[in-house]
């Protein structure tokens, strides 16, 4: 396929753009600033994209979300709405007026999209929260309705805690009583998702991309301690948490969301990352060989 990547340059969109190139699909960015070689350039904020360069890609994947902050301010909070409706609705509309669409577009959202919720199993039929990352979630998915009225299948992966990278060190402690749930998928399972999302006709909407293991925060944190052979992260107590991070820290470290990949299992998807260590042993492997990989390349000589 021929694929237009938005967000490529994060943790998330690199992997998924490693494993498309290397799945044998044509893979341009959309990038900010100066465009480099397989880039084109926009800025959603200024409403700056080249909708004559959009022309003839089978699918559009958008990845791309401006960075949280740990405590919301309003300012802060208008400034992530406004983001994501930019980033959403920009595309949405460039590729609505398309002579040649794509076939697709697969945009990034949220299990934050869903009610604290306890006990209770979250599919993809389940009422939507009110809270302001279940808001952030809705306008960027009722963004995309221009691409969706123009005939073109849309995605929402909903998307939980991502394991990979740097959050490989950020896991391993408990919040409050520890008897909430944590949803979770693995960095490498996110990238298989997002190739099976393209190829498979039947899934538009939104669909749970969560492992179907989801865990009770306490345990999910000791698990993710022994598996990665760290020491126990310790307990933050619910009053610390908001203290320090406010709605931020209520909204996605002390809320149960117990998420279920309905639509997946559905369609026939297989994990390949189901179970937490060997998911973690995975990631935390290839975190090792990219280490290994920048030590061993050259350094590149000074001067011109």
């Amino acid at each position: 396929m021929k694929i237009l990547i938005a967000g490529s340059h994060g943790m998330i969109g690199a992997a998924v753009t490693s494993y498309l190139i290397e799945r044998g699909h044509e893979v341009t960015r959309l990038a900010h600033g100066k465009p480099q070689d397989g880039e084109l350039h926009w800025d959603p904020d200024a409403g700056m994209l080249d909708a004559a360069a959009l022309e003839g890609f089978d699918a559009v994947i958008n990845l791309a979300t401006m960075p949280w902050p740990f405590r919301w301010t309003a300012r802060s909070k208008k400034a992530m709405q406004a983001n994501k409706l930019a980033t959403n609705g920009l595309l949405a509309r460039a590729l609505a007026a398309c002579s040649r669409k794509p076939r697709v577009l697969i945009c990034a959202s949220g299990v934050g999209t869903y009610p604290s919720s306890g006990d209770d199993v979250l599919t993809e039929d389940c009422p939507q929260g009110s809270g302001f990352i279940a808001r952030l979630d809705q306008i960027g998915e009722a963004a995309t309705a221009p691409a969706e009225a123009a005939g073109i299948r849309v995605v929402h992966l909903r998307l939980p805690m991502v394991l990979g990278g740097v959050r490989l060190q950020q896991i391993g402690f408990q919040t409050g009583d520890g008897q909430q749930w944590t949803s979770w998928i693995a960095l490498q399972e996110v990238a298989a998702v997002v190739e099976f999302a393209l190829r498979t006709e039947s899934l538009s909407g939104p669909v749970n991309a969560v492992s179907p293991n989801a865990m009770r925060n306490g345990e999910f944190a000791r698990a993710c301690s022994a598996a990665l052979g760290q020491k126990p992260g310790g307990t933050m107590p619910v009053l610390i948490v908001r203290l320090v991070m406010g709605e931020f820290g209520e909204e996605m470290f002390l809320a149960s969301r117990r998420v279920a990949p309905g639509r997946l299992l559905e369609s026939g998807y297989r994990f390949q990352y189901a179970d937490l260590a060997e998911a973690l042993r995975h990631e935390q492997a290839v975190v090792e060989a990219q280490k290994a990989r920048t030590q061993a390349a050259p350094a590149h000589p000074k001067g011109g």
